[in-house]
């Protein structure tokens, strides 16, 4: 089971090399300030993801006049409101 571990930043320092290795794991590192969420330590993956050209077809839909800048808006950029 993976965990989440809240650490503050004074803790962080001293065992950065241990919360790392944890974070390697798995587990979810936030190191605090002041009580409260500051960082997250995360690994770093050894290769960016690949893209997927088409993966959001069919989900975005544009309306008809999407191109349509209407007038009250166009006035006011010109001045004439």
């Amino acid at each position: 089971m993976r965990e989440q571990l809240r650490v503050t930043l004074h803790e962080a320092k001293s065992q950065l090399f241990q919360l790392g290795a944890r974070a390697w794991r798995g587990d979810r590192v936030v190191i605090t300030n002041a009580g409260k969420p500051y960082l997250d330590l995360l690994p770093h993956p050894d290769t960016p993801q690949a893209r997927k050209p088409g993966r959001l077809k069919g989900k975005i839909r544009m309306s008809a006049d999407f191109d349509r800048t209407p007038v009250d808006v166009t006035d006011g950029f010109e001045g004439r409101l």
